[in-house]
């Protein structure tokens, strides 16, 4: 379970990466980039977290973890104001940031560690 939330972490971040490294400048303007170099450098950014975290889901081990959730974390915790605080002009730009949010958000959560009842202990949920 824990490669599944560092592979889909990446997943989600990959794309993410190369859209803003390799954006277009007339979409930069429509979108209100600027300066260009910082979606670049975020873009790169982005894209070496995802491969870091595609690496890391080879051999998933519990020193990765810590920087797998807070990484999420902090992801979330950017994309979601930024959805919530865009107008109404571009609806699909402000669901993908929704949805990348709620959905890092998930995944920060899911490879938590949970503790196992001892042997013979009923475990009520």
């Amino acid at each position: 379970m824990l490669r599944a939330a560092f592979w889909l972490t990446a997943l989600l971040l990959s794309p993410l990466g190369l859209l803003l490294y390799f954006l277009p400048p007339g979409m930069a303007d429509n979108w209100a980039v600027y300066p260009l170099w910082l979606a670049r450098a975020s873009g790169a950014l982005a894209c070496a977290w995802a491969t870091l975290l595609f690496v890391s889901g080879l051999r998933p081990d519990r020193s990765g973890l810590a920087g797998l959730v807070t990484g999420n974390l902090l992801l979330a915790a950017t994309l979601i104001p930024a959805g919530l605080r865009l107008s109404d002009e571009i609806p699909a730009l402000r669901t993908l940031l929704l949805v990348l949010g709620e959905g890092l958000g998930c995944l920060r959560c899911w490879p938590l560690p949970q503790r196992r009842a001892p042997y013979g202990e009923r475990r009520d949920c």
